[in-house]
């Protein structure tokens, strides 16, 4: 029997409870067809709320702590090893089509950047790329969130193909000429958007890979529904504010929080004490009162209600893109014999516990994702699980499908027997990490069945929810002396979790 695709689709900061399949409030009818066809997992979580560390994880089997590409800003060091790797030694091909973010904008002597200025809008140099980049033996990539300056690489080079000279139009200066005040529809043409882009050429790969007959690994990688807001026209109304649920904060919910979750709610908050030689820009750090990337505005309710229409309309703009790489499988024969994920690498807030966007504040709104595996006849279909994943075990759970041996560097979860329904569950807790700023922004995140517990390096505050009795995360019970033993309990077992990731490249082999 040939061995399975594997057909990893991800989004970008997108809330777990963002599914039309689990929310009336939204239409995404290919993502609820993969909920009929698949498994959905209501518990699963990323490593980290941001985006190269999570990436990172992805392709390493490893937790930011291990792999080094810790933070936003970062890059993960090319002397690591990838799961491209193990699938090329496997007879597998493998490509990455969209947002990789695996480097910084930003490119040293020390640390280079091909995801950088001035090198990712050097068209030749994407035109003639040819580098195994991570392993992956094909890769066309961008960097920008919609609007973004950070337009380049093979994206631009694609608007160009498709007759789109004036590409500069739809983008911010100083690489383009778009005015940086237009919100919520974005004047590109749909035809021009780079959802088309990642469809088109993704379906483009799977028809390379079905005439040659390969095996392969295909990560689409979308940009949306990561902020800003905007998004071409008719996705940009489709939902009638008016008519959504829009989260709010909790009077007082924060008054047992660390000191950072209630200066959010301030005008003119003073994160001064979190700024550090060697530090940058700390994501989340700023009054949530306000919202925007260049000029601050502050936020009504009638921009908290179009925002998250827009969020939704981005969405399922999205899906219906996703759909089309669907229709291809199904076309070329594909469907039966390869695995389809979705999922995302972090989620989002837009409104729950006064919050925006993302930063240190480990809800379950931020990092936990939805997730849905398909495999027909093999995965089961139409069911809902419980069991704990994370996103650090889809490379050891890849693998394991693939029949290709697991790296003993990776410290990731194998999850096929759970995903088949053989097995309840693979792990009994998931770990989060969130590093920002070398010290001072430093915290860890214990979750398992029904609790959560958050620690921070060097300080004594912290968080304790009990999710069964509290899944709003209101009544933070780290300070409350009723749950002293519970919270010592806690502690005790994200210790063990620590100890329990170590990763061990080689077995002991003999006694010395």
């Amino acid at each position: 029997m040939k061995k399975p695709n594997i057909l990893l689709i991800t989004t970008d900061q997108q809330h777990w409870n963002t599914l039309g399949a689990y929310n009336h409030e939204i239409s995404t009818p290919n993502l609820d067809r993969l909920v009929r066809e698949g498994t959905m997992f209501n518990r699963a979580y990323c490593p980290n709320p941001t985006c190269t560390p999570t990436r990172a994880s992805i392709i390493t089997g490893m937790y930011p702590s291990q792999h080094g590409a810790w933070t936003l800003g970062t890059k993960l060091l090319e002397d690591r090893h990838v799961m491209t790797e193990d699938f090329r030694a496997g007879g597998y091909q493998s490509a990455l089509i969209g947002k990789a973010h695996f480097q910084p904008l930003r490119s040293t002597e020390e640390y280079p950047s091909v995801e950088s200025y001035p090198i990712m809008q050097d068209l030749e140099y994407w035109r003639n790329y040819k580098e195994k980049f991570y392993g992956f033996d094909h890769v066309e990539l961008a960097r920008n969130h919609t609007n973004e300056a950070h337009v380049g690489q093979h994206y631009a080079l694609w608007l160009e193909e498709k007759g789109c000279l004036n590409w500069r139009d739809y983008f911010l200066p100083p690489t383009g000429t778009m005015d940086p005040s237009t919100t919520y529809k974005w004047p590109i043409p749909e035809e021009f958007h780079y959802n088309t882009w990642i469809a088109e050429r993704s379906n483009a790969m799977l028809e390379t890979y079905k005439d040659k007959e390969e095996s392969f690994f295909l990560w689409s990688s979308f940009f949306d529904p990561h902020p800003e807001y905007l998004v071409p026209e008719p996705w940009d109304t489709m939902y009638d504010p008016s008519q959504l649920t829009i989260p709010v904060v909790t009077p007082g919910e924060h008054d047992k929080n660390p000191p950072h979750f209630g200066l959010t709610q301030e005008d003119n908050p003073d994160f001064s004490y979190l700024k550090e030689p060697g530090g940058h820009e700390a994501h989340g750090y700023h009054s949530h009162l306000y919202y925007g990337y260049g000029d601050k505005f502050r936020l009504t309710d009638e921009h908290k209600a179009k925002m998250v229409a827009v969020y939704y309309g981005m969405i399922s703009m999205m899906d219906a893109y996703i759909g089309k790489i669907l229709d291809k499988l199904d076309e070329l024969g594909l469907t039966e014999n390869t695995i389809v994920i979705f999922t995302t690498d972090h989620g989002h807030f837009f409104g729950q516990h006064g919050l925006q966007a993302k930063g240190g504040f480990h809800y379950e709104d931020l990092i936990k994702i939805p997730f849905i595996a398909r495999y027909p006849g093999h995965i089961p279909q139409g069911k809902e699980s419980s069991a704990l994943q994370s996103l650090v075990d889809l490379a050891p759970t890849f693998l394991s499908f693939c029949d290709i041996p697991i790296p003993r560097t990776m410290t990731g979860v194998d999850q096929r027997e759970v995903w088949l329904g053989q097995k309840e569950q693979a792990r009994d807790h998931v770990l989060c990490e969130f590093h920002h700023q070398p010290t001072t922004i430093h915290q860890k995140t214990y979750v398992n069945d029904r609790f959560k517990i958050t620690i921070y390096y060097n300080e004594t505050y912290g968080e304790l929810f009990d999710l069964e009795n509290d899944p709003g995360e209101i009544n933070n019970l780290w300070a409350d002396q009723a749950f002293a033993d519970l919270k010592s309990e806690l502690l005790l077992k994200y210790a063990w979790a620590e100890l329990g990731k170590e990763p061990m490249p080689m077995p002991r082999i003999w006694g010395a």
